[in-house]
C-alpha cells in the first residue's frame, strides 16, 4: 500500500515559502525545518514570488497568507451556497 499524501494549507505553504524568500535560507534548509520534500517547496516559493511580483506590478500590497486563506474560504462558501 502506498504512503498517504499529505495535504498542506495555503497558510502553511505561504509561511514555508516566505521562510526561503525573506530569510535568504536555502530551500533544502527550510524543507528540512518543515519536514517536507524540497520538490514540494520549490513550486510554493516560485508561486509566492510570482504572486508578490504581480501585486507589486499593480501597485497593490500582497495579501498575507491569512488574508489569502480567508478570501479562498469566502469564495468556497459562496460557491457552495
Amino acid at each position: 500500500m502506498g504512503a498517504t499524501r499529505r495535504k498542506f494549507t495555503l497558510e502553511f505553504k505561504t509561511e514555508a515559502a516566505h521562510r526561503v524568500i525573506d530569510s535568504g535560507r536555502s530551500v533544502a534548509e527550510v524543507a528540512k525545518e518543515f519536514s517536507i520534500a524540497e520538490d514540494s517547496l520549490y513550486p510554493w516559493v516560485r508561486d509566492e514570488r510570482r504572486r508578490m511580483e504581480a501585486a507589486a506590478s499593480t501597485g497593490d500590497e500582497p495579501l498575507s497568507a491569512a488574508e489569502v486563506g480567508l478570501a479562498q474560504s469566502d469564495l468556497g462558501l459562496a460557491q457552495n451556497s
